[in-house]
Protein backbone atom coordinates (compact mmCIF):
# COMPACT_ATOMS: atom_id res chain seq x y z
CA UNK A 1 0.00 0.00 0.00
CA UNK A 2 1.17 3.16 -0.63
CA UNK A 3 0.57 6.43 1.53
CA UNK A 4 1.60 9.98 1.40
CA UNK A 5 1.71 13.22 3.00
CA UNK A 6 3.62 14.72 5.69
CA UNK A 7 1.49 13.90 8.65
CA UNK A 8 0.54 10.53 7.88
CA UNK A 9 4.76 10.05 6.68
CA UNK A 10 5.79 11.05 10.27
CA UNK A 11 2.99 9.26 12.03
CA UNK A 12 3.40 6.11 10.81
CA UNK A 13 7.46 6.04 11.00
CA UNK A 14 6.90 6.93 14.83
CA UNK A 15 4.23 4.42 15.46
CA UNK A 16 4.54 1.80 12.90
CA UNK A 17 8.10 1.88 11.30
CA UNK A 18 7.94 -1.65 11.16
CA UNK A 19 4.81 -1.02 8.64
CA UNK A 20 7.06 0.60 6.10
CA UNK A 21 8.34 -1.21 2.94
CA UNK A 22 9.76 1.98 0.77
CA UNK A 23 10.54 5.39 2.29
CA UNK A 24 10.05 8.37 -1.28
CA UNK A 25 11.15 11.70 -0.44
CA UNK A 26 9.57 14.26 -3.65
CA UNK A 27 10.98 17.84 -2.34
CA UNK A 28 14.25 18.92 -0.55
CA UNK A 29 14.20 19.00 2.73
CA UNK A 30 15.57 21.63 5.71
CA UNK A 31 18.79 19.94 7.98
CA UNK A 32 16.24 19.19 11.09
CA UNK A 33 13.58 16.66 9.20
CA UNK A 34 16.15 15.54 6.81
CA UNK A 35 18.26 14.53 9.89
CA UNK A 36 15.13 12.85 11.50
CA UNK A 37 13.81 10.87 8.34
CA UNK A 38 17.33 9.70 8.38
CA UNK A 39 17.54 8.76 12.24
CA UNK A 40 14.56 6.11 11.13
CA UNK A 41 17.09 4.32 9.69
CA UNK A 42 15.68 3.16 6.00
CA UNK A 43 16.79 4.30 2.73
CA UNK A 44 15.70 7.05 1.61
CA UNK A 45 14.75 7.04 -2.07
CA UNK A 46 14.09 10.30 -4.41
CA UNK A 47 11.59 11.00 -6.96
CA UNK A 48 10.87 13.26 -9.15
CA UNK A 49 8.22 15.84 -8.78
CA UNK A 50 5.82 13.70 -11.90
CA UNK A 51 7.14 10.28 -10.71
CA UNK A 52 5.67 11.40 -7.41
CA UNK A 53 2.49 12.29 -8.58
CA UNK A 54 1.86 9.11 -10.67
CA UNK A 55 2.50 6.84 -7.09
CA UNK A 56 0.17 9.36 -5.38
CA UNK A 57 -2.30 8.87 -8.22
CA UNK A 58 -2.12 12.65 -8.35
CA UNK A 59 -3.10 13.28 -4.09
CA UNK A 60 -1.40 15.92 -2.66
CA UNK A 61 1.87 13.77 -1.54
CA UNK A 62 3.11 17.39 0.07
CA UNK A 63 7.10 15.13 -1.09
CA UNK A 64 6.54 12.33 1.16
CA UNK A 65 5.46 9.11 0.48
CA UNK A 66 5.52 5.62 1.93
CA UNK A 67 4.84 2.27 0.77
CA UNK A 68 3.81 0.03 3.94
CA UNK A 69 2.63 -3.35 4.22
CA UNK A 70 -1.04 -4.28 3.75
CA UNK A 71 -3.12 -3.28 6.66
CA UNK A 72 -4.40 -6.57 8.83
CA UNK A 73 -8.19 -7.15 9.45
CA UNK A 74 -9.51 -8.28 12.61
CA UNK A 75 -11.79 -10.91 12.88
CA UNK A 76 -15.55 -10.46 14.28
CA UNK A 77 -14.52 -12.87 17.71
CA UNK A 78 -11.92 -9.96 18.06
CA UNK A 79 -14.36 -7.23 18.59
CA UNK A 80 -16.76 -9.26 20.93
CA UNK A 81 -14.26 -8.89 23.51
CA UNK A 82 -14.80 -5.06 23.34
CA UNK A 83 -17.14 -2.67 25.19
CA UNK A 84 -17.85 -0.13 22.30
CA UNK A 85 -18.00 -0.84 18.70
CA UNK A 86 -19.08 0.89 15.60
CA UNK A 87 -21.27 -0.74 12.71
CA UNK A 88 -20.60 1.00 9.17
CA UNK A 89 -23.44 -0.15 6.48
CA UNK A 90 -23.66 1.31 3.47
CA UNK A 91 -20.80 4.16 4.20
CA UNK A 92 -18.88 4.49 1.14
CA UNK A 93 -17.29 7.73 0.90
CA UNK A 94 -12.94 7.46 2.30
CA UNK A 95 -13.33 10.62 3.69
CA UNK A 96 -16.45 10.03 5.77
CA UNK A 97 -14.90 6.62 6.86
CA UNK A 98 -11.31 7.92 8.02
CA UNK A 99 -13.31 10.78 9.76
CA UNK A 100 -15.46 8.57 11.58
CA UNK A 101 -12.26 6.71 12.41
CA UNK A 102 -10.09 9.09 13.90
CA UNK A 103 -12.80 10.61 15.62
CA UNK A 104 -13.79 7.11 16.62
CA UNK A 105 -10.12 6.45 17.59
CA UNK A 106 -9.93 9.84 19.81
CA UNK A 107 -13.09 9.50 21.68
CA UNK A 108 -12.35 6.06 23.04
CA UNK A 109 -14.34 3.66 20.81
CA UNK A 110 -12.93 0.17 20.44
CA UNK A 111 -13.26 -0.68 17.17
CA UNK A 112 -15.07 -0.92 14.23
CA UNK A 113 -16.93 -3.50 12.05
CA UNK A 114 -17.40 -2.20 7.77
CA UNK A 115 -20.16 -4.01 6.04
CA UNK A 116 -18.85 -5.12 2.58
CA UNK A 117 -16.34 -6.93 0.48
CA UNK A 118 -12.96 -4.79 0.91
CA UNK A 119 -12.19 -1.32 1.53
CA UNK A 120 -9.76 1.03 0.15
CA UNK A 121 -7.58 1.08 3.07
CA UNK A 122 -5.31 3.32 1.87
CA UNK A 123 -7.48 6.19 1.74
CA UNK A 124 -8.87 5.38 5.23
CA UNK A 125 -5.57 5.46 6.84
CA UNK A 126 -4.72 9.03 5.09
CA UNK A 127 -8.48 10.47 5.55
CA UNK A 128 -8.04 9.34 9.25
CA UNK A 129 -4.43 10.98 9.65
CA UNK A 130 -3.03 7.86 10.27
CA UNK A 131 -5.45 6.35 13.18
CA UNK A 132 -6.57 3.51 11.37
CA UNK A 133 -3.06 1.99 12.12
CA UNK A 134 -4.07 2.10 15.35
CA UNK A 135 -7.66 1.11 15.36
CA UNK A 136 -9.63 -2.31 14.81
CA UNK A 137 -11.67 -2.72 11.94
CA UNK A 138 -13.43 -6.19 10.83
CA UNK A 139 -14.91 -6.88 7.39
CA UNK A 140 -18.03 -8.59 7.11
CA UNK A 141 -20.70 -9.17 4.49
CA UNK A 142 -24.03 -9.57 6.50
CA UNK A 143 -24.81 -6.82 8.72
CA UNK A 144 -27.68 -8.84 10.11
CA UNK A 145 -25.88 -11.89 10.59
CA UNK A 146 -23.24 -9.77 12.65
CA UNK A 147 -26.24 -8.02 14.75
CA UNK A 148 -27.26 -11.37 15.79
CA UNK A 149 -24.21 -12.95 16.84
CA UNK A 150 -23.16 -9.35 18.92
CA UNK A 151 -26.53 -9.04 20.79
CA UNK A 152 -26.09 -12.96 21.59
CA UNK A 153 -23.08 -11.78 23.02
CA UNK A 154 -25.01 -9.42 25.25
CA UNK A 155 -24.50 -6.07 23.45
CA UNK A 156 -27.23 -3.42 23.44
CA UNK A 157 -27.34 -2.35 19.97
CA UNK A 158 -28.01 1.26 19.07
CA UNK A 159 -28.98 2.48 15.29
CA UNK A 160 -28.70 5.86 14.40
CA UNK A 161 -31.70 7.48 12.23
CA UNK A 162 -33.11 10.92 11.83
CA UNK A 163 -36.13 9.83 13.34
CA UNK A 164 -34.79 8.55 16.45
CA UNK A 165 -35.30 9.46 20.03
CA UNK A 166 -33.18 12.29 20.52
CA UNK A 167 -29.43 11.21 22.22
CA UNK A 168 -29.12 14.04 24.70
CA UNK A 169 -32.35 12.55 26.48
CA UNK A 170 -31.94 9.02 27.07
CA UNK A 171 -29.91 6.91 29.56
CA UNK A 172 -27.20 5.25 27.91
CA UNK A 173 -27.30 1.28 28.65
CA UNK A 174 -24.12 -0.15 30.65
CA UNK A 175 -24.60 -2.79 28.83
CA UNK A 176 -21.23 -3.70 26.33
CA UNK A 177 -22.21 -1.09 23.35
CA UNK A 178 -23.10 -1.14 18.98
CA UNK A 179 -23.45 2.08 17.25
CA UNK A 180 -25.00 1.09 13.43
CA UNK A 181 -24.45 4.18 11.00
CA UNK A 182 -26.09 3.95 7.47
CA UNK A 183 -24.46 5.04 4.14
CA UNK A 184 -24.61 8.37 2.88
CA UNK A 185 -28.43 9.54 1.65
CA UNK A 186 -29.89 5.91 1.89
CA UNK A 187 -29.43 4.79 5.99
CA UNK A 188 -30.18 2.17 7.75
CA UNK A 189 -33.14 -0.22 6.26
CA UNK A 190 -36.22 -0.67 8.41
CA UNK A 191 -35.06 -4.52 8.87
CA UNK A 192 -31.92 -3.36 10.50
CA UNK A 193 -33.42 -0.29 12.56
CA UNK A 194 -35.64 -2.80 13.84
CA UNK A 195 -32.98 -5.63 15.20
CA UNK A 196 -31.44 -2.59 17.00
CA UNK A 197 -32.65 -2.40 21.04
CA UNK A 198 -32.79 0.95 19.77
CA UNK A 199 -32.89 4.09 17.87
CA UNK A 200 -30.98 7.47 18.42
CA UNK A 201 -31.04 10.81 16.95
CA UNK A 202 -29.90 14.50 17.42
CA UNK A 203 -31.80 17.40 17.72
CA UNK A 204 -32.16 19.19 14.74
CA UNK A 205 -32.72 23.20 13.82
CA UNK A 206 -33.12 25.98 11.35
CA UNK A 207 -34.55 23.83 8.60
CA UNK A 208 -31.86 21.01 8.30
CA UNK A 209 -32.98 17.36 8.83
CA UNK A 210 -29.63 15.27 8.48
CA UNK A 211 -26.36 15.87 9.22
CA UNK A 212 -23.25 14.49 7.33
CA UNK A 213 -22.43 10.84 8.41
CA UNK A 214 -18.85 11.71 10.21
CA UNK A 215 -20.61 14.85 12.41
CA UNK A 216 -23.36 12.60 13.08
CA UNK A 217 -20.80 10.18 14.23
CA UNK A 218 -19.15 12.46 16.53
CA UNK A 219 -22.18 13.59 18.43
CA UNK A 220 -23.51 10.40 19.10
CA UNK A 221 -20.35 8.33 20.09
CA UNK A 222 -19.41 11.47 22.29
CA UNK A 223 -22.90 10.96 24.24
CA UNK A 224 -22.77 7.61 24.08
CA UNK A 225 -18.69 7.36 25.62
CA UNK A 226 -19.41 10.16 28.13
CA UNK A 227 -23.06 9.48 29.37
Amino acid sequence: MLVYGKQIFFYILERHKECVNELYLAKDCDKKTFGKILSYGFKIKKLDFKTAQAYARGGNHQGFLLEIKDYKFVSLSELKEKKFIVILYGVSDVGNIGAIIRTAYALGAEGLIYIGEKLAMEGVIRTSSGAAMDFPIALCKDILSVLNELKQKGFYLYASDSKGQLVHTLEISKKPKVLVLGGEGLGLTDKIIKKCDECLGIAMKNGFDSLNVSAAFAILCDRIINA
